[in-house]
């Protein structure tokens, strides 16, 4: 057991960068990196992937993160664990033992299933989570669904000596969470002492703190004017977390690296996401952040004491997704003079061509990026003196409709107006880019429902 356990944040999303990663390693003196691959609407993503290819549905950028990565890691005998399996765990974990192997590597590579739970969930027909719709609106258009698993099948993971661990649908924090428990041997599914679910409390906020990269280390840092003095952006350290086995933490980040661990940077973070901090709930424990104590001791150290616990909830959260119709958006530029007059124009003769062809539609929406596509309707537009002296201006107009031909014809709409509408001289962008939509099916099961076919293998690579 470890007197403290250092653990360095991964990717905080699909696509994320892992140079930071490589500065934790190398120089943060971590034991873990936890990499949180799935934002909250990835596996969407992940979806369309696997519909093109069945062996896909994972994050592929963690097999070149890793090739990169664990050479530093064997040296130093340290651990990663993912969500990267996304919607198809054993690919991700396929592919990494393939890619392993090329080169003579070896390692111990873990893979969790279970949290997929489609085949089973016209069954348990879970209503909306927010609207309470009932199930049968969507059950002949799901396509994928997943619940968010905590801790403990990572912590077998770690108890059989895996050196990777690759999980679909985890709980961003639960990486985080379940290598404290590993080592410091805390009470997971039997915590109920104040003491012991303070612990666990304690180390989901740590995770909670981690999970966003370098948002939790001065990356966009949105304090009014104070961004300005986060240094060296371009070489980004990303957080790590000292925790010892009462859970108190130190978060801290790699020496060398940019960016800055402070009480407004930290804090900031942990309110990310947050919407009731007397009640974050995660599969693990119910976190209570209202007594929670961050001191800054400079040098880039905040301590981190204070979380509070309550046990953990009796259901878990599922994320599915139906198909919802299909979409195709074309942006357009005009330029003084009478920019935004012939935007607006343009806008018109869209809207009368979508009725003349009878193009069945939901939506048509409509913005003008620079002007209020950052903060829509908090965001009123110039006046109109302002509005006529604009150098330019774009328009981006998105049409949502349930007919595919719809949506894979509105771009069709648009290049005659080239020479016979207002004048412009920006041009267009997305003239085929028809995509088909899916909608998110947030939902709570009974987590026995789920937890019974959770399973965890140990590969060889």
């Amino acid at each position: 057991m470890q007197a403290n356990v250092r653990i360095g944040a991964g990717l905080g999303f699909y696509g994320d960068a892992w140079e930071p990663v490589a500065a934790s390693i190398e120089r943060g003196g971590v034991h873990y990196i936890a990499s949180d691959h799935l934002a909250e609407l990835t596996l969407a993503i992940l979806q369309k992937d696997r519909q093109r290819d069945a062996a896909l549905g994972y994050a592929r950028d963690v097999v070149p993160m890793l090739m990169r990565l664990w050479p530093l890691m064997q040296a130093r005998g340290v651990k990663f664990i993912c969500n990267a399996g996304g919607l198809n765990p054993a690919g991700a974990a396929a592919a990494l033992r393939a890619a392993f192997a090329a080169k003579g590597w070896k390692a111990r590579i873990a893979v969790v299933t279970g949290d997929e739970v489609l085949s089973r969930l016209a069954a348990l027909a879970p209503p909306h989570m927010f609207n309470a719709q009932p199930f049968e609106s969507v059950r002949e258009r799901m396509v994928f669904a997943n619940a968010y698993l905590g801790a403990r099948p990572i912590v077998s993971a770690l108890q059989q000596g895996a050196d990777i661990v690759v999980t679909g649908r985890v709980a961003d924090a639960a990486l985080f969470l379940a290598p404290l428990v590993h080592e410091f041997g805390w009470k997971l599914e039997d915590a109920a002492t104040p003491l012991e679910l303070d612990r666990l409390a304690q180390g989901l906020a740590v995770g909670h703190l981690l999970e966003c990269s370098g948002q939790g280390s001065g990356g966009n840092f949105g304090s009014q004017g104070a961004w300005k003095a986060i240094p060296d952006l371009a070489h980004i350290g990303y957080p790590i977390a000292e925790v010892g086995e009462d859970g108190t933490a130190l978060i801290t980040k790699a020496p060398g690296t940019g960016g800055r661990i402070n009480f407004d940077t930290v804090r900031q973070q942990l309110l990310y996401e947050v919407h009731d901090p007397t009640r974050y709930v995660s599969p693990d424990v119910v976190l209570d952040l209202s007594a929670l104590k961050l001191e800054d001791l400079g040098d880039d150290r905040v301590r981190l004491t204070g979380a509070r616990g309550h046990p953990r909830p009796a259901q878990l959260k599922l994320v599915g997704g139906f198909r919802d119709g299909y979409k195709a958006e074309v942006t357009w530029g005009f330029s003084w003079p009478d920019a935004y007059d012939k935007a607006q124009a343009a806008v018109a003769m869209v809207k009368a061509q979508l009725a003349d062809r009878r193009m069945a539609h939901d939506e048509l929406f409509v913005e003008y990026p620079g002007l209020n596509s950052a903060h829509g309707p908090l965001a009123p537009l110039p006046v109109p003196e302002a509005l006529a002296e604009l150098n330019e201006v774009w328009v981006r107009l998105v049409v949502r409709t349930r007919d595919k031909a719809v949506a894979d014809g509105f771009g069709r709409l648009f290049p005659w107006m080239a020479l016979s509408g207002p004048a412009y001289t920006c041009g267009f962008h997305g003239l085929n880019n028809s995509s088909e939509l899916l909608g998110i099916w947030p939902a709570l099961l009974d987590r026995e429902a789920v937890e019974a076919e959770v399973r965890v293998e140990l590969l060889s690579a």
